[in-house]
């Protein structure tokens, strides 16, 4: 029963990820795609950074605090994907209160997970001239940091209790789950490397 329909939330995210930015403009794409793929190389997931990012190389050029911020916003998107996925989990029949508040949960740790990315968005736009460079640098790296400990959190409450959970569901979080970290992670990558 689980399996065929939490199979849909699963695609979605999948389809996100391979369909990201694809309105970016494509023809200055070429003269940009080196300093993408050469930074992406220090990720934590090279692959998914390229393939996420390249969208955006007219945008980029040869910035990496705009490429920064470009990963940072995938991520947020990719958190609101997998919240949304989570609101439709938990209004799916049969699932139980245990995983409806769990997910509940889930939604707001992705919510704030959301807010801490936005935040760093915005100080790494503060970066270009400021004094205490080296502060806001810091800061950016602490607020990304605290997005991906958010992220786990919601794993937290399916791991405490497996036995009120239903495998299909605790996959479904844990993929949707694992997208956010990785996509956090390959920001958090960049950023520290500023």
């Amino acid at each position: 029963m689980y399996g065929k329909t939490l199979i849909f939330p699963f695609l979605a995210i999948v389809f996100f990820i391979t369909q990201t930015a694809t309105a970016a403009k494509e023809s200055s794409r070429p003269a940009y795609t080196n300093f993408i793929k050469t930074k992406c190389n220090i990720t934590t997931n090279p692959s998914l950074c390229v393939k996420t990012l390249l969208p955006y190389a007219s945008t980029v050029k040869t910035n990496p605090r705009i490429l920064c911020k470009e990963a940072l916003k995938v991520a947020i998107k990719g958190a609101r994907s997998a919240s949304l996925i989570f609101w439709n989990l938990k209004k799916q029949e049969g699932i139980s209160q245990y995983e409806a508040g769990a997910i509940r949960d889930c939604v707001e740790a992705v919510k704030t997970s959301v807010h801490e990315l936005k935040q760093t968005v915005n100080t790494i736009g503060h970066l270009s001239g400021a004094e205490d460079k080296e502060s806001q640098l810091h800061n950016a790296i602490s607020y990304a940091s605290s997005a991906l400990t958010n992220a786990e959190t919601c794993i937290d409450g399916f791991s405490e209790s497996e036995e009120k959970v239903n495998p299909d569901v605790k996959k479904v979080i844990d993929k949707s789950i694992t997208v956010i970290k990785t996509l956090a992670s390959n920001a958090l990558s960049l950023i520290s490397d500023l």
